[in-house]
């Protein structure tokens, strides 16, 4: 079942589209804190946006550069302001299309069924993991943080996903060792303990501070 996140101030609009799309078998979640839209989004993992220009606190353009920063998932905008000026912004802020309101229901349906076609029949869908503001992108292999990426080596990123994977559970050294031997390199103890190293310096050189914990004895995790 695809996933619609709606993110539209306006909450008769919002459920008459969230009733709509249900309709039409899909899952809806309607953004109900526009302070921490990245962070909805993040958890939701949408496979498709619609997105307002005109919202509390950040506007529509602001929230389209935040998504792109850490996910390639279309974007449909939905707004009055359907001037050239405002289409061709929302264009150039990574949007995928723009429909003006008011609309009829069955377009905007026709929409997001053309849009996700073209999206995901010959691919699946790139979740998106976060935990502190550090969004991993596990279609691209990618973390970003406050707007910036950070270089993971293939050990670093795999042992990063795994605990993202569990957050609030701790991964064995065993199981962590175990995901790095798929990719078809001997990994120790020792190389372990240097990759986890490795990774922990990054992340608190970009502001992560503390965020692989350690149990000793046992593993790791992201609690």
């Amino acid at each position: 079942m695809y996933k619609i996140m709606i993110i539209e101030d306006d909450e008769g609009i919002a459920r008459a589209i969230a009733g709509q799309a249900r309709a039409w078998n899909f899952d809806v979640l309607c953004a109900a804190d526009f302070r921490n839209i990245l962070g909805e989004f993040a958890a939701y993992g949408p496979h498709l946006v619609l997105l307002d220009i005109s919202l509390p606190f950040f506007d529509g353009y602001y929230w389209c550069r935040e998504i792109r920063q850490i996910s390639r998932v279309p974007i449909l905008f939905i707004s009055s302001a359907s001037d050239n000026m405002n289409i061709v912004m929302a264009m150039n802020m990574g949007a995928d299309d723009f429909i003006a309101k008011p609309f009829d229901q069955s377009v905007l349906m026709a929409k997001i069924q053309a849009m996700l076609r073209r999206t995901y029949d010959f691919a699946g869908a790139v979740p998106v993991l976060e935990h502190k503001g550090a969004f991993l992108n596990t279609g691209e292999n990618t973390l970003t943080y406050q707007g910036k990426q950070i270089d993971l080596t293939k050990n670093e990123y795999r042992i990063l996903l795994a605990l993202m994977e569990n957050k609030g559970k701790v991964v064995s050294r065993e199981r962590l060792m175990e995901r790095l031997w798929e990719t078809d390199s001997f990994i120790d103890e020792n190389t372990l303990t240097v990759n986890v190293n490795r990774l922990r310096k990054k992340l608190d050189a970009a502001g992560l501070t503390n965020f692989i914990a350690t149990k000793f004895g046992v593993g790791y995790l992201i609690a």
